[in-house]
């Protein structure tokens, strides 16, 4: 749903889905009336002046969704708890009902748990340990950000892909997959289906370069460390960097991790400037403007010069690693719910080409920058 005339005929179908009145008032994964209007909005904010009682269902959910994911990568070598989580969640709304009174609960925790999970992120940053790489592998990770976000916007306008759908993929492709989805989706004005159909894609995409990069690494005869830095700066989620890299050798995961890192360093930036473009352009009137660098941002650079200081014994960033990943998988787990297949083939075409040509881009740039350097 991205483009003007796609919106159209989308206006004009009815109850696509149960629990919409019209496919153009927004799906909801939770029943009639829930989660409809902006991701960022009413959605994300169902929670708002309700009981704590009516967000402790939803939220419970997630959080045992989150811990079964965990659970299950933990017995499952080279799996993604946060995958895990969000196919799990997808499954759910895809397979079976979900109450409709799970929403408030749910549609908080999509917010409130990944950021701070995005802010504990943080603490796996060193500011010392990324500029050891040296300034030839940080032009690399510059190139691969800057450059497939700004040639997925172009591509964006040139499919004909609404422009919050875009910017929501061209974040979560060039930056750290989900979590940039939705730290942009807290900048900006998304529909519930646009954030779905984003993270869908990423999982899409980033899953199939799992095994896809090592193989074409391979074939080409790159050293271990120099396939380590090209999927650190080509692929998408941390997890499935992990899971690439690990998969080559213990070289390959050290060098790849810590370009990954150093990708998801520049989402601070980014975020903020969304957000002050957001300002400017929006015009008065148009609903309350995001601050010009969101709170949990401020956190998670906090978080990168805490880590830096090197006060924090490893003990305690172990816990903190732990706990954030069990946030952003019960996380994940609440977007999932929202991932619905109906809702991926009503947006088109055109965002999955999208997809595919962002991680194109972003594969070709920065092999193009390991060759080099």
């Amino acid at each position: 749903m991205g483009y003007n005339s796609h919106e159209t005929r989308l206006a004009e179908t009815k109850a696509p889905y149960p629990g919409t009145s019209s496919a153009h008032s927004g799906p909801t994964p939770f029943g009639r009336g829930a989660g409809r209007g902006r991701w960022a909005g009413r959605g994300l904010g169902a929670g708002r002046g309700l009981g704590a009682g009516r967000l402790l269902p939803g939220a419970f959910v997630c959080v045992a969704g989150g811990l079964g994911a965990w659970a299950i990568a933990a017995v499952s070598p080279g799996t993604s708890p946060l995958l895990i989580a969000i196919v799990l969640g997808a499954l759910w709304r895809n397979l079976l009902p979900v109450p409709g009174r799970l929403s408030p609960g749910v549609a908080a925790s999509s917010r409130t748990l990944l950021r701070a999970g995005i802010v504990l992120l943080g603490l796996q940053l060193s500011l010392s340990s990324i500029l050891q790489l040296g300034p030839g592998v940080l032009l690399v990770v510059v190139l691969s950000v800057g450059i497939t976000f700004v040639a997925t916007l172009w591509l964006g306008k040139v499919l004909n892909v609404g422009s919050v759908q875009t910017l929501l993929i061209a974040s979560g492709f060039s930056i750290c997959g989900a979590a940039a989805v939705a730290g942009t989706a807290n900048a900006t004005k998304p529909k519930e289906e646009e954030v779905a159909t984003a993270v869908a894609l990423v999982v899409l995409f980033g899953t199939l370069m799992i095994p896809f990069l090592p193989f074409v690494g391979g074939l080409l005869g790159l050293p271990q460390k120099a396939l380590g830095m090209w999927i650190g700066a080509s692929t998408h989620e941390v997890a499935q960097v992990v899971a690439a890299a690990g998969a080559v050798g213990g070289p390959a995961l050290a060098v790849a991790v810590t370009v990954k890192l150093a990708r998801v360093l520049t989402l601070a930036p980014i975020v903020a400037g969304i957000s002050l473009h957001r300002r400017r352009t929006e015009p008065k009137g148009a609903g309350k403007m995001p601050p010009i660098v969101p709170l949990f941002i401020i956190g998670f650079a906090a978080a990168v010069l805490l880590r830096t200081s090197g006060i924090l014994p490893a003990g305690v960033l172990g816990a903190a690693q732990t706990f954030q990943t069990m946030l952003l998988s019960a996380a994940m787990f609440a977007l999932g719910l929202g991932v619905h297949i109906k809702t991926i083939l009503h947006s088109g075409k055109r965002p999955l080409m999208l997809g595919l040509l962002s991680t194109a881009i972003i594969a070709t740039v920065s092999l193009a920058g390991t060759a080099l350097f």
